[in-house]
């Protein structure tokens, strides 16, 4: 079965709150779908560079996802690759061993510790 795109911006929030492992390239994030199959989203925002730079970016994401997901993707997630400000210059065969890496801690449930609030930021209330 091979992957499917993620579209909707209502999945790519919903990621964000499931499992996050970041690598000096990419941050991953991985969340349950409720029997959707296997779906990915890209996102590069304009930190990365110019739009030929996210573009390339882009690109090399969908190729390491389409490569690593069918083996070692977890069934019935979406996956989201974020870029970093290192992506553009990271050797590609470094972000894919980086990449199964991470599928293989979120497959085992391991993701990073809980990220502080920024500097400033206001508390929701529970």
């Amino acid at each position: 079965m091979t992957p499917t795109v993620l579209t909707k911006r209502a999945d790519f929030l919903a990621a964000n709150r499931g499992l996050r492992n970041a690598r000096p390239g990419f941050v991953l994030l991985t969340r349950p779908n409720g029997g959707e199959g296997i779906r990915y989203g890209i996102t590069v925002t304009k930190k990365i560079g110019n739009a030929v730079v996210r573009n390339r970016v882009k690109r090399r994401f969908r190729e390491l996802l389409r490569a690593a997901l069918p083996d070692h993707g977890l069934p019935d997630h979406d996956h989201v690759l974020i870029g970093r400000d290192a992506a553009p210059t990271r050797d590609f065969a470094q972000m894919a061993k980086e990449l199964e890496i991470v599928l293989g801690q979120a497959a085992g449930g391991k993701g990073d510790p809980a990220r502080r609030p920024r500097k400033g930021a206001k508390r929701r209330p529970r």
